[in-house]
């Protein structure tokens, strides 16, 4: 392997694949973005609901990210108790035709791929 193919990759910071898919690609992300393009805007606690196995936490931390990535946008309206709503931004919006390209990939190919895991397990 070459020094320019190590440099490309190795690098986090310049390398857009894993600087960029390790905010959208975790666990929780690609989840929150579906569901926000599925419901429109949306408070903290419908998220949370929707997603049901979600810590607070976790799922403060993943808005939080995805909002310094500029793909959900955050909306406190000055009641009390706050209101804050979030949706996705144009930026977000234009992610989402890949996230459905990628969830109809692992729907179209999920039995084949249990199968396959099952085979290697036996013969591991």
């Amino acid at each position: 392997m070459d020094e320019k193919m190590l440099n490309k990759y190795s690098d986090i910071e310049n390398c857009p694949i894993r600087n960029v898919l390790n905010h959208i690609g975790n666990k929780w992300s690609m989840l929150v973005l579906s569901i926000l393009d599925e419901e429109g805007l949306l408070r903290f606690n419908e998220i949370h609901k929707a997603i049901g196995s979600i810590s607070q936490k976790m799922l403060s931390t993943t808005l939080k990210r995805l909002e310094s990535d500029g793909l959900v946008k955050r909306k406190v309206h000055p009641v009390i108790p706050p209101r804050v709503e979030y949706e996705l931004t144009k930026r977000g919006k234009s992610l989402i035709p890949h996230i459905k390209n990628l969830v109809g990939w692992a729907v179209e190919n999920f039995n084949d791929i249990k199968d396959s895991r099952l085979k290697f397990e036996r013969l591991s």
